[in-house]
């Protein structure tokens, strides 16, 4: 009975510690496996295929976009209606609708078969050749970027950002299938009834890169407590959608004036060319990653998803349907400052500003030359006008001398006051 009490007490203890044991195992265990899922799926994962990002953004683009439009026409019930001064010199332009345009230019939108646009394509490759040539020509492109990527909305938590890559691709792209047809939406139209709109398809498989080099500075618990190398390299292989393009005509808005002010005359908004793009477009990008200094991670999925996401969303808040980048249109009549050639009053605009500096400076070289010879020439007259004065006073003065002493009672030596 003794030994059997005396037993128990020492099972008890080691009892205990083995569930301490299991349990410290059992817990470092589960951490290692929450790492390991957590490095393959979420850092290692592999990525969606590219058609089915497309379709889900592009679904969820068209929904929010109809929302967007149903809220836009809800807020805007009614339509502002006033007269603009009437001239009564200039005629007033005959009341030209929709419809009477499509009339006089013979175009029909329901029959009317698409278009190919290789004469457009071919202007568009000539401009974007210009471009490129105009970008290799100088670091113009280079120190903008370097501008606006170290500007102030760049993170604190980033040092200096280097562009490193930059490659403008060769390729052009390639726009078709162009159609006309009248768009009616209360809030862009004029009286003349519904805008027309042309909608063409765009596609441009390339290779246009960026590739920038930083530090990821960690300031915390103190500052500079670790910096994070991160190269990043983003190209853009493939861009395809339908691109939207029509004329926002100018309309009067109501001048807001203070109580008390006198009242200002309505004011008008300038025309403008809209252009965007439709929700189902696709964008296909390729993202290379390169994270830390000595045990680098190259081509992080999880990174490329986060850049793909945030371009995505950059062209989504700016020119994707129901929003609109629009275009001032400078005005079409003939002015004098606009033109240019032999005989124009703006012709040393044409001519580069590296020879009209030098043509400049090598005019005031020869009018400072023939400054200083005119002022040499002249200073050297007065002086021999000087000395012709002074001899011709001191042999008159002598003659007078001479003719005084000859005078009779006159005393040698004598002089003329």
């Amino acid at each position: 009975m003794s030994s059997l009490q005396n037993a128990s007490p020492q099972a008890q203890p080691q009892q205990s510690s083995l569930s301490f044991t299991q349990g410290f195992l059992l817990g470092q265990l589960s951490v290692v496996i929450l790492i390991g899922c957590f490095i393959k799926f979420f850092i290692f994962g592999d990525p969606p295929s590219p058609e089915t990002t497309a379709s889900a953004r592009a679904l969820a683009r068209r929904d929010r976009s109809r929302s967007v439009s149903l809220t836009s026409s809800s807020s805007h019930p009614h339509k502002l209606n006033s007269k603009r001064s009437a001239s009564h010199v200039l005629r007033p332009p005959p009341r030209l609708t929709t419809a009477t345009i499509l009339a006089k230019t013979y175009y029909n939108v329901n029959s009317h078969q698409p278009e190919s646009l290789d004469w457009f394509n071919v202007l568009i490759a000539q401009t974007i050749a210009q471009f490129r040539n105009d970008a290799h020509d100088d670091d113009a492109i280079l120190e903008s970027l370097t501008r606006v990527l170290n500007g102030q909305q760049k993170p604190g938590f980033l040092s200096d950002i280097k562009v490193t890559e930059i490659s403008l691709g060769e390729e052009f792209p390639i726009l078709s299938n162009c159609r006309v047809h009248p768009v009616d939406d209360g809030d862009t139209n004029g009286p003349e009834g519904p805008r027309l709109e042309a909608r063409m398809d765009v596609d441009l498989s390339d290779f246009i890169t960026l590739g920038v080099e930083t530090k990821i500075i960690l300031n915390y618990p103190k500052p500079l407590t670790a910096v994070l190398p991160v190269a990043l390299a983003v190209s853009v292989v493939r861009f395809s959608g339908t691109l939207s393009i029509s004329f926002l005509p100018s309309h009067p808005t109501p001048a807001s004036t203070p109580s008390g002010a006198p009242q200002q005359p309505p004011s008008t908004t300038p025309t403008t060319l809209a252009f965007s793009f439709l929700p189902d477009y696709r964008l296909d990008l390729s993202v290379r990653s390169l994270v830390g200094s000595r045990s680098r991670l190259q081509d992080i999925p999880k990174i490329a998803q986060l850049v793909d996401s945030r371009l995505h969303a950059w062209i989504d808040e700016r020119c994707v349907e129901p929003r609109v980048q629009q275009v001032v249109l400078p005005s079409l009549w003939p002015r004098k400052k606009n033109t240019r050639g032999p005989g124009s009053a703006d012709e040393e605009e044409a001519v580069p500003k590296e020879v009209l500096r030098d043509v400049r400076e090598e005019a005031r070289r020869e009018v400072e030359e023939e400054r200083r010879r005119d002022r040499e020439r002249r200073e050297r007259e007065e002086g021999s006008q000087g000395m012709v004065d002074a001899s011709g006073f001191e042999e008159g003065l002598r003659w007078r001398n001479r003719a005084y002493e000859n005078m009779p009672g006159s005393m040698p030596g004598m002089m003329v006051n």
